[in-house]
């Protein structure tokens, strides 16, 4: 429907819109959310896999000009589609040694978003999540050196938070699968 109007947009003003301008164009909004055509998802699956492809071997998998991949690329980045890039490190491939755990923090309903806020401002938090399931509860993925180091994390950083009413700490003895890739779908 919005190319029927941008198309009657070019015959009355005698333009041709160039791809930019389509683009931006293509990247409306709906209900608040950026509306991304298969293009700008493949383009995201190929920023996901490796964000230091170049735009020309993108372009050139998926069929289009490096430009058209550059154009699209800025464009989600303006509309904070894209809101970082950032290199993974591995930690343990570098000898460094430490305890991941999943912490469940149980609290009073009226503070758990300012409790989940706190914790996420703590350098040990990896992840912070709210669940809203029998009881309003905090999920976090945290990091320490030691299990010592995580006792004192859970008792002096984050039970001492008003409206905590419990932790419970599940320390990772193996993991089977880590993804920082966030699977983009066109089905949602």
């Amino acid at each position: 429907m919005l190319w029927r109007h941008v198309r009657r947009w070019q015959e009355i003003n005698g333009y041709e819109l160039t791809k930019t301008v389509e683009i931006v164009l293509e990247l409306k909004l709906r209900n608040n959310a950026v509306s991304l055509d298969s293009t700008d998802f493949e383009i995201l699956r190929a920023l996901q896999r490796n964000a230091r492809e170049t735009y020309e071997a993108i372009g050139k998998r998926l069929g289009i000009a490096h430009s058209t991949v550059y154009d699209r690329v800025k464009k989600m980045e303006q509309e904070k589609v894209i809101r970082n890039y950032t290199t993974i490190v591995d930690a343990e491939r570098m000898g460094i040694r430490g305890i991941t755990a999943i912490m469940t923090v149980y609290t009073d309903p009226k503070e758990t978003e300012r409790v989940a806020e706190k914790l996420a401002a703590l350098p040990e938090a990896v992840e912070v999540y709210a669940s809203l399931s029998e009881e309003l509860l905090i999920i976090a993925k945290v990091t320490a050196a030691s299990q010592e180091d995580l006792h004192k994390f859970a008792a002096n950083s984050v039970a001492p938070f008003p409206g905590v009413l419990r932790i419970r700490t599940s320390i990772v003895s193996k993991k089977f699968k880590e993804n920082e890739l966030q699977v983009l779908d066109l089905k949602s």
